[in-house]
């Protein structure tokens, strides 16, 4: 049995090696297909990594009252200070707010820290612990509202939610594109052996006329069809990964610390899954363009 795939393999290597121009022409039209699923799966990984940071932020910015007195936020910070899951409690003046939009901003948007400091809010910068759920978050910030002192309350809790309806939308496209690009690889796969198989017609015959069996024949034509395509999805895997990689470099470092998180490339597990797909369809693509010139 071991003698039986190893002349498999090596009759199916001589096919390709014959026929190669149709062969590259074949992966790289899946790798094609295969790039543009990877694209949006690496572009749904990275928008769910940025959920999960957001979600996960444990930062809220409570906005004071323009009246609100010092004793008024004395109090309002020692009160935060012995609540259970708070890390982190820093008061921010009104001064201090416009000095570090102005550090931070710069072109046009610089004038703005030109306005007077009753422009910008006073505010204290709460941090809160990872594990602190959303429902508990919420508690704390509608409890913070009703504080006389208190103008207004911020978290990312708004973002994260408009992200999830974001991905959510993505995971939606990135199942139809899916399909459409299965459906490319079995037609790409299927009609390359079935030019393969016409090319080798007077082969074939002769195998049948000696008594070789339908297996026999068609082995090798699965093993030239997975092979396309665990090649197309590996090359998708190498060119995404290129172009990942050079993005990244050209990346704004301040970008990055806006969303929170560094790119990252795809998961191991998402890479072995696109190869193991591509070997899947690759041999049912071949199986179904055996199937009417071959009898089973």
């Amino acid at each position: 049995m071991l003698d039986g795939s190893i002349g498999t393999t090596r009759r199916a290597r001589r096919g390709m090696l014959r026929e190669w121009r149709l062969q590259a022409l074949s992966v790289f039209s899946l790798a094609v297909a295969f790039v543009c699923l990877g694209a949006s799966l690496l572009v749904l990984t990275n928008l769910r990594a940025i959920e999960e940071r957001w979600a996960h932020a444990g930062r809220a910015s409570i906005y004071l009252k323009d009246n609100a007195q010092a004793q008024d936020v004395e109090s309002l910070k020692s009160a935060l200070v012995s609540v259970a899951g708070i890390t982190s409690v820093r008061y921010v003046s009104a001064a201090q707010a416009r000095t570090d939009f102005g550090q931070q901003e710069a072109g046009p948007k610089a004038e703005l820290a030109a306005l007077p400091v009753d422009a910008f809010p006073a505010s204290i910068e709460v941090e809160v612990k990872p594990e602190i759920t959303d429902a508990e978050l919420t508690d704390i910030v509608g409890k913070l509202r009703q504080l006389p002192a208190v103008d207004d309350v911020e978290t990312y809790q708004a973002w994260t939610e408009r992200l999830a309806r974001l991905v959510k939308g993505g995971v939606a496209a990135a199942a139809l594109l899916a399909f459409v690009v299965f459906a490319s690889v079995l037609a790409v796969v299927g009609s390359t052996i079935r030019l393969a198989l016409q090319r080798r017609r007077t082969e074939v015959e002769v195998l049948k006329l000696v008594g070789a069996s339908d297996r026999f024949i068609k082995g090798p034509f699965l093993v030239e069809g997975s092979t396309q395509g665990a090649l197309g999805a590996t090359g998708a895997v190498g060119i995404l990964a290129a172009l990942f990689f050079v993005v990244r470099g050209r990346l704004d470092a301040e970008l990055a610390g806006l969303v929170g998180i560094e790119p990252s490339f795809l998961p191991w597990y998402v890479i072995i899954g696109m190869v193991a797909v591509g070997i899947i369809l690759g041999t049912l693509a071949a199986l179904l363009g055996l199937r009417r010139l071959v009898t089973v």
